[in-house]
């Protein structure tokens, strides 16, 4: 497993790099906009009432993901919504390195093809400096879930975390890599 090297990354070495050298003009590689993580977050609000939702949605993200969900807790108290500092909320992942470039194969080959009515992603949902975020509906378009077993369909929130300067770049860079943006 040391030789394997996911395929996706093998596209952005041979080439993704060689197109955005030279449609943005770099002189040096490493001015080139590289992926650099991918975080999944799922949170819930019913999870204050019901833990046993949060755990179902974190072992489901563990699936997803290959890497074990963390589970995030309110950083403060908010007393409207009932909340107190502490309280277990949602699920985190955070992706690197061979997770990162399998996990982005299934979820633009796999995935978000299997999505009902799909048309492409928003171009517009980057940050200004190259971040890319992505909001799922549902859990259930990953091959991983068996739909049987699901007590609630849950919503994610995908970010791509880009070394691009600008959203130009982090567009063509998944553009590159396959992600399908809308026309």
């Amino acid at each position: 497993m040391a030789d394997y090297t996911p395929r996706l990354r093998q596209r952005y070495e041979q080439e993704a790099r060689a197109k955005l050298q030279e449609e943005f003009g770099y002189t040096n590689v490493m001015q080139l906009p590289r992926l650099s993580k991918i975080v999944l977050n799922q949170s819930m609000k019913e999870a204050v009432q019901n833990v046993k939702l949060l755990e179902t949605a974190a072992d489901e993200l563990t699936l997803i993901a290959g890497q074990k969900a963390v589970i995030t807790r309110a950083r403060k108290s908010i007393a409207n919504f009932k909340l107190r500092e502490g309280m277990p909320l949602g699920a985190r992942v955070t992706l690197r390195n061979q997770r990162m470039w399998e996990f982005l194969d299934r979820l633009v080959t796999v995935a978000i093809p299997g999505i009902r009515d799909f048309r492409g992603v928003n171009p517009k949902a980057f940050d200004g400096r190259g971040n890319y975020s992505l909001g799922l509906t549902e859990q259930i378009i990953f091959p991983e879930i068996d739909y049987d077993k699901v007590p609630r369909i849950n919503g994610m929130n995908i970010a791509f975390v880009t070394t691009a300067e600008t959203d130009e770049e982090g567009r063509a860079l998944l553009r590159y890599l396959g992600m399908p943006f809308a026309a």
